[in-house]
């Protein structure tokens, strides 16, 4: 059912006030996963899938000490890459996609980062949610919304979607949403998440924003 126009303006206004609180909350709000360079950067975020950051930085902060380029990836043997990224969890798979995206990006993009979401969603392990943030952060390029736990549960919390698919989210954020707030706007939901809004059971009408959900 097509939503009425009045029912989007409303949540337009909605997102819009939610944004200016974040942003008064969060001023300096941005990724806090650590790398040194484009590739670290997709590791990382790859790694990163139902794992916290904190985990994924202490096992990076090993992991790109042995694994230094490229091509220490493309030759890495994957029952020993496995047990290097354990920690983060589903490590068989995430193993499968860093060392298969590390084989398709020196065979298909001379080892450099795709800058196109097309083309970054070639890469395995890369989906939509992994696209935009490594594209955002790398080259500053946005073309979405980079909806992860937080972004999935919050949004629906303060009524500006109601669907359960990131990726439809993603498109019901994007229309209330200027695109110059796209980037940001996952990094400030995520910290509004982690400091004050957790999944777990809380104090919820202690949560700044608990008016909007």
């Amino acid at each position: 059912m097509k939503k009425r126009p009045d029912q989007k303006a409303e949540r337009r206004q909605r997102a819009e006030e939610i944004i200016a609180e974040l942003k008064t909350l969060f001023p300096q709000a941005k990724i806090v996963l650590n790398f040194s360079n484009h590739w670290e950067l997709f590791v990382s975020v790859v790694l990163s899938a139902q794992c916290t950051d904190k985990m994924v930085n202490q096992v990076t902060a090993t992991l790109f000490k042995k694994y230094k380029t490229l091509d220490d990836y493309v030759n890495a043997d994957p029952e020993l890459f496995e047990q290097d990224i354990r920690q983060t969890g589903f490590y068989r798979n995430k193993a499968k996609s860093v060392l298969g995206a590390a084989r398709l990006l020196k065979e298909r993009f001379g080892g450099t980062l795709p800058r196109t979401m097309e083309e970054m969603r070639t890469l395995p392990g890369a989906g939509r949610k992994t696209a935009n943030v490594v594209l955002g952060n790398a080259y500053n390029i946005v073309e979405g919304i980079a909806v992860d736990t937080h972004v999935k549960r919050l949004t629906r919390r303060w009524k500006l979607t109601r669907e359960s698919d990131p990726e439809k989210i993603e498109r019901d954020l994007m229309e209330l949403i200027p695109k110059e707030e796209w980037f940001r706007f996952t990094y400030l939901v995520i910290e509004y998440g982690r400091k004050y809004c957790t999944a777990r059971p809380h104090p919820h009408e202690a949560c700044p924003l608990s008016r909007f959900g």
